[in-house]
């Protein structure tokens, strides 16, 4: 069940590529416990494990791609320790790059209309889904 529509707080983000004159990429993030929105478009879950506590029927997903989420030996050591996100930023976007079919995947879905990756890490600002949509932003204007 889709919910009523919410604001995405990467329409800034969007918005400001948008006035370079560039195609943006509509993908944004969201936390899975916020729930779905109307306007969501095709919701991709991006970590490796599935959200503690929740059903199947609760978290609200089009697709489930754990393979694209850092290693679990990154996670870990990362534990979201905000003194190693700089070092845990490069190293997943090193892990990215050993992945280009997932990313071409999330990339066409990305062409189709808004996607948006949905994890659970209960920091909004540093997560494998920001550098995720990060990744996906800079590789539509390389």
């Amino acid at each position: 069940m889709r919910l009523p529509t919410a604001k995405h707080p990467a329409d800034a983000d969007t918005a400001t590529h948008a006035s370079r004159g560039r195609s943006p990429c509509p993908v944004f993030v969201k936390r899975v416990r916020e729930g779905a929105a109307t306007d969501d478009g095709v919701r991709v879950l991006v970590d490796r494990l599935w959200p503690r506590g929740l059903t199947k029927k609760m978290v609200v997903a089009d697709l489930w791609l754990k393979d694209i989420a850092p290693s679990s030996a990154l996670r870990r050591w990362y534990g979201h320790d905000p003194r190693r996100w700089t070092v845990f930023e490069e190293k997943y976007r090193s892990e990215l790059e050993q992945h280009p079919d997932l990313l071409r995947r999330l990339d066409a879905l990305c062409q189709d209309g808004r996607v948006t990756l949905v994890y659970d890490a209960g920091d909004e600002s540093r997560n494998n889904a920001i550098v995720l949509r990060d990744v996906l932003i800079e590789r539509r204007f390389d």
